[in-house]
């Protein structure tokens, strides 16, 4: 099942690019840019990743950002991914970057995207990897400041492939940033929202109906509120689930407790993903294996899900029909 889940081809669509670091490019892009760090060691670091929520991720998180300063930092970041993705089977990626958490460090917008979409062509020429940029607000700053960094990105809107919405979600209800997605879509960019993790299931309903996103990252919740799961099951509106990242954030005990069997049973479209790979336990492969060990699934639970995802994923319909024929090919 091993070899079998790793030459699955996964397309990726919950990665936020900067949960990609690990803490040995963290060590020596803090002493590339003299940046000093709170750890004197990798296993330090390492040892730190013991979360008891959300906001203390956020804390370690928002810390280890603090080592990317120039595009190379951000192009080395994302080809350090790209790499290991390859290694596990993945063909698509769609990064979600946060420029507010750098904009907010002296970091300008041009060097973030500069450094990741170098990384995305290099990948895509030499890995075979598609990939996807999502420009992400931070919920709990304001929206009149996501509304400028969204203006702020003109020069890049035509490289931006979506807009999202992810950080602290309790009190930061999706509807706060109706506006902001609003002007998104004008302009072209769909949207996607967490919602639903630490969350209620409300949030899930006003990303749908305010925000009109065209994904719900996350999303597990929805369970408590069945009239919101036929609508998600109707609509067909993909949740993309990140089993380790629930177990390391207490959204669930153990994976065992994880609701995505039931999930599964309700007919909902769900798609597998790392979330934040560096610090949640591992990344696609890593989660993939998880669910296999906890669930037992068949060979065709995990093919539906792959499928989902590449269905789902913001790609062209021409890279869309190779990798659906390169599924069928490598399952058969």
């Amino acid at each position: 099942m091993q070899d079998f889940l790793t030459r699955l081809p996964k397309a990726e669509l919950h990665l936020h690019i900067e949960g990609s670091l690990e803490p040995e490019l963290m060590f020596a892009l803090a002493q590339r840019n003299g940046v000093a760090l709170p750890y004197a060691s990798v296993d330090e670091v390492r040892a730190a990743y013991e979360f008891d929520d959300l906001p203390s991720f956020l804390t370690l998180y928002y810390q280890g950002m603090a080592v990317l300063r120039t595009a190379e930092d951000f192009f080395d970041l994302a080809m350090d991914y790209f790499r290991r993705a390859h290694g596990e089977g993945v063909v698509h990626v769609e990064l979600s970057f946060d420029p507010q958490a750098h904009l907010s460090r002296g970091i300008r917008l041009d060097v973030q995207v500069e450094g990741l979409t170098r990384a995305m062509r290099l990948a895509e020429r030499e890995l075979d990897i598609s990939t996807a940029l999502i420009m992400s607000f931070l919920r709990d700053r304001s929206a009149e400041e996501a509304m400028e960094v969204l203006e702020q990105a003109a020069p890049y809107w035509e490289l931006i492939d979506a807009v999202g919405l992810d950080s602290a979600e309790l009190g930061h209800p999706p509807s706060k940033f109706a506006e902001v997605f609003e002007r998104a879509k004008w302009l072209g960019l769909p949207g996607v929202a967490h919602a639903g993790e630490e969350g209620p299931p409300s949030y899930i309903r006003e990303a749908m109906e305010v925000l009109d996103v065209c994904r719900i990252d996350h999303g597990v919740r929805c369970l408590e509120d069945p009239a919101l799961v036929a609508e998600l099951v109707e609509r067909r509106i993909p949740l993309t689930v990140c089993p380790l990242s629930n177990v390391r954030l207490k959204v669930v005990e153990t994976l065992d407790a994880h609701p995505l069997p039931a999930l599964l049973e309700a007919g909902l479209t769900l798609t597998l993903n790392s979330d934040d790979p560096a610090y949640f336990g591992g990344g696609m492969l890593d989660n993939f294996l998880a669910c296999q060990r906890a669930f037992g699934w068949s060979r065709q639970t995990f093919v539906d899900l792959a499928r989902n995802a590449i269905e789902a994923a913001f790609m062209s319909e021409e890279r869309r029909d190779v990798l659906l024929t390169r599924l069928v090919a490598e399952t058969n």
